[in-house]
């Protein structure tokens, strides 16, 4: 990276909690120097770059989503999903092991591993999740050891882990591996077929409704199990009011507990499901996620969650499916929806602008929060630290399209409208 100067950035420090204007000079990969007024340097090529109205923070950090490749490259391949991610401010990412091959021994690792070597730079650092279990049911242990050896950031599976005698197997073997571990809480027997969150609003639009319980019955039974083991777990997709309780008991009681929502289900509820797309398909299926979007009621404890602390971060969970596979009925369609290159923009408009997060409350939640719960070094904005950094204009307008996306698919309840705020460059060493 040559040198470049940013003169009167709005710097984010979630970590020192400043929020200041300042010059920022970056060389040779490096943070030189964070100053109120920088001069520029005599011979050589240094880049100006007008920080007016610009935010400069730590590079995003993604806790948990999907790639295609390898087994689905229509949907998306590595190389996409990087350049998605470095378009949405994302400087490190970590994939999910439901790939194919399935990331549940090393020799499908090494195979992620050797198509994200052979990748043009620049690419965020990428993170693999170790599948936990084996096979569609989940019923057997992979290869946990092995996955450790060959360089896996943590266990999760992309799956809801119900075998609770083998989670608690599991539990007890990985403990001395101190690795990350990551659980999806749902009972798929209380879930039953529902497609949206059980309420008046599924009754409403006439679709199966999934209850509440079949989530925070699920993480009970978790927390009960940790609470006898002692083995650190992080919860992945929090989505219902009830279970930011359980998250918040759990933590006051001294569990060692992480827990995470995803950005979608902090944005929206059941009462935004039901417009018309086209005559044969009812209901927008990008509003399909999984677990469901919770009534207002749970977006609203999903806020205060992150807000008080008891959710630690957010994660994008970017799940993406081509065109052909959303163009379903609202119950055949699968659940997900990507969300890279528009997160950090809809958030802000709806979080950071309408006063429910202060600005370095958001960023440390998508930045220095999933670092610490992958238990890497999060990015930091000291002089002499790496320069992995996002600049992001909450201004600038723009409209997610084919052509501005780099996704290979567009399953977001956003395409095709317009957006304020825009990363404009991520910085990586």
């Amino acid at each position: 990276m040559t040198s470049v100067l940013l003169q009167q950035v709005r710097v984010l420090d979630p970590v020192s909690g400043v929020d200041q204007i300042a010059d920022v000079m970056l060389a040779d990969g490096k943070i030189r120097a964070i100053e109120p007024e920088i001069a520029l340097p005599e011979g050589g090529e240094t880049e100006l770059v007008d920080g007016r109205g610009l935010i400069l923070g730590p590079g995003l950090v993604d806790l948990y989503s999907h790639s295609g490749e390898p087994g689905f490259e229509d949907r998306e391949s590595l190389a996409s999903l990087m350049a998605a991610a470095m378009a949405g401010g994302f400087t490190r990412l970590a994939i999910l092991p439901n790939t194919m091959p399935t990331l549940d021994n090393p020799g499908g690792l090494a195979l992620v591993q050797e198509i994200i070597a052979k990748l043009p730079s620049p690419v965020p650092q990428v993170y693999l999740w170790g599948a936990l279990t084996l096979g569609v049911k989940g019923e057997q242990m992979a290869e946990l050891a092995e996955l450790a050896r060959a360089g896996i950031v943590g266990f999760a599976d992309g799956q809801p882990l119900e075998h609770l005698g083998l989670l608690r197997r599991m539990l007890e073997y990985l403990q001395p591996l101190g690795l990350p571990v990551g659980i999806w809480p749902r009972s798929r027997y209380l879930a039953g077929n529902g497609v949206v969150r059980e309420g008046p609003d599924s009754i409403r639009l006439g679709l199966p409704g999934e209850p509440a319980i079949a989530e925070t019955a699920a993480i009970a039974s978790i927390l009960e199990i940790v609470a006898a083991i002692g083995t650190p777990v992080h919860i992945m997709r929090v989505s219902t009011a009830r279970s930011v309780e359980l998250v918040q008991e759990a933590k006051d009681r001294g569990l060692p507990v992480t827990a995470s929502t995803t950005w979608m289900h902090l944005l929206l509820n059941t009462e935004h499901i039901g417009g018309t797309r086209s005559p044969m398909i009812p209901y927008d299926t990008s509003f399909r996620v999984a677990p469901p979007l919770g009534n207002p009621a749970d977006q609203w404890a999903l806020i205060r969650g992150i807000r008080d602390g008891y959710i630690e971060a957010v994660a994008i969970d970017h799940t993406p499916y081509t065109y052909e596979e959303k163009q379903v009925s609202f119950v055949e369609s699968p659940p997900g929806a990507i969300g890279l290159e528009i997160a950090l923009p809809l958030l802000w408009q709806n979080l950071v602008v309408t006063g429910k997060l202060p600005p370095l409350h958001l960023w440390r939640l998508l930045s220095t929060q999933p670092a610490l719960c992958l238990k890497q070094t999060p990015p930091a904005m000291f002089p002499g630290h790496p320069a992995e950094l996002t600049l992001f204009d909450p201004n600038q307008t723009w409209t997610a399209n084919e052509t501005t996306l780099k996704s290979r698919s567009t399953n977001t309840p956003w395409f095709r409208q317009q957006l304020t705020g825009r990363v404009v460059r991520t910085f990586h060493p």
